[in-house]
Formats: structure tokens, C-alpha cells, sequence
């Protein structure tokens, strides 16, 4: 179901838009990668966690769906060492691969149990499905684009914000203007959180439970890498990827 007034989608053109500080627009082209490197590396977190790593936040509407008591939000995912809930993405990359088609043909908020799942994930910009998959509760998505975010004073721009009393999907027009960082909550439920990068290039992933990312099929050049923890903030690395070359850059972050 679409919501009224929501444009159809527009089919996936070759040359699309990235993302440059401050909301600069430059072009991406599609091309056929031959030869391309390879990025990998790993998240480390040092030090004792923050005091609000982890907050109880009481469940206090629709317990019989979202449980009872406390919800644990984990703002700060450590384990051995390893920072897990984050991004590793690409900035100003002129061309390269196309994107992989997302799971299941679509891109996916799912509320179920009164959390959004997944917490993290890389959404093309497009349209993207809000399902409510929890009977008789009523969710209400705000999904925000935060401008600023590697200034550390992030201004959130709502991008969608509506209520979905009922089980189902319903499709929105998900184009960040100016910052690839999103945001999302629920206005119904002050515990349900989550995160999105969405660039306009395939090079960003989620790092996987060991804290670890791996980026295929990047075209030989020098490029700024970066990861982005939402508590903790943006770090930048300066690479070179040569041709059929493996690039390892950890990123080390910490409560300070």
C-alpha cells in the first residue's frame, strides 16, 4: 500500500548522485569494475563503555506486544573488544559497481515486537517498505536525516513522519538532500530506535557481529574512508586501492 500523495518510484538510472560535504552534489557513475581492490578491516572499541551504553527506558504502552518492565537499548555494542552497530562507507566516489539487489526484492523497516528490525542497515535511496507487523498496536515512524553529524552538532530534517495503526506495508520515498546519516523512532514508543546510512553509491556496509566489514570491487584509487558509530561519532581514514589490492584499515574508537 502506498501512502496518498507519494510518488512511484523512479527507475534506477546509471549516473546517480553522491554525497559531498556539506550536501555538494558530485556524479556517480555505473560502471563495469575490472580489476577492482578490495577493502577490509575491523571496528575496535578501547577503554571502559560509556555510563549511558545501555539504557533501561520502562515499557509503559502495548506490554502484551512489547513486553513488560525495562527495555534494554544498547546505544554502544561491545563485544571482545569489537564495536559492533556501525557503518563503514566510502565518501566522494566518482564511479564503480551497481547495486545488489536488496533481500527479498525490497528495502525493509520492519516493527515487530516493538523494535525496528533490523537496528542498522544501508538503504539505496528510493523507496523503502514500513511494515507494522504487530497486531493491534499502532507505531509512528519518524525517520530523520541528520545534517552536520561530522561537525558534532547534527540538525535531524524529518523525512517521513505517520502513524500505522494497522498490520501491513506501506511504501515511502526515502532521499536524504544533504547527509547520508538517518535516523529513525517511534513516536508511539519512546524505546524503539534505529539506524540507516543511505548513499548514493553501493560502497557501505553494516559491520558484521565480530565488528569486522569487508568493501568488493573498488575501483583503483585514493579514497577517504569512513566509520560512523551513532553515539560515537565519525572517524576517517586516507586510502589507496590499487588494482586487484587489498586495502586493511581498522578503526579504533573509545568513550572519549
Amino acid at each position: 500500500m502506498k501512502r496518498i500523495g507519494v510518488l512511484a518510484a523512479a527507475s534506477v538510472a546509471a549516473t546517480v548522485l553522491a554525497f559531498a560535504p556539506d550536501g555538494e552534489a558530485a556524479a556517480y557513475k555505473v560502471v563495469d569494475v575490472k580489476n577492482g581492490g578490495s577493502i577490509t578491516g575491523k571496528l575496535i572499541f578501547e577503554g571502559d563503555l560509556p555510563i549511558d551504553a545501555i539504557e533501561q527506558i520502562p515499557i509503559t504502552k502495548n506490554p502484551d506486544v512489547c513486553g513488560t518492565g525495562n527495555r534494554e537499548v544498547v546505544w554502544v555494542d561491545v563485544k571482545d573488544g569489537t564495536l559492533r552497530g556501525a557503518f563503514v562507507f566510502l565518501d566522494k566516489v566518482k564511479e564503480g559497481k551497481k547495486w545488489a539487489p536488496p533481500k527479498d526484492g525490497k528495502y525493509l523497516i520492519n516493527q515487530k515486537g516493538c523494535r525496528f528490525r533490523p537496528w542498522a542497515q544501508i538503504v539505496q535511496p528510493g523507496t523503502i517498505t514500513i511494515r507494522n507487523s504487530d497486531a493491534g498496536v499502532l507505531h509512528n515512524i519518524n525517520a530523520r536525516e541528520m545534517i552536520g553529524v561530522e561537525k558534532g552538532r547534527a540538525v535531524k530534517r524529518t523525512m517521513f513522519n505517520f502513524g500505522q495503526p494497522d498490520p501491513g506495508d506501506i511504501e515511502e520515498q526515502l532521499k536524504p538532500r544533504r547527509s547520508p546519516y538517518v535516523s529513525i523512532n517511534c513516536e508511539a514508543h519512546n524505546f524503539m530506535f534505529g539506524f540507516m546510512v543511505v548513499p548514493k553509491h553501493p560502497y557501505a556496509v553494516v559491520v558484521g557481529e565480530d565488528g569486522s566489514y569487508s568493501l568488493g570491487d573498488v575501483p583503483p584509487g585514493k579514497y577517504t574512508l569512513k566509520a560512523w558509530h551513532p553515539r560515537l561519532g565519525v572517524q576517517k581514514a586516507k586510502i589507496t586501492v590499487a588494482e586487484g589490492g587489498t586495502v586493511a584499515q581498522d578503526f579504533s574508537f573509545s568513550s572519549k
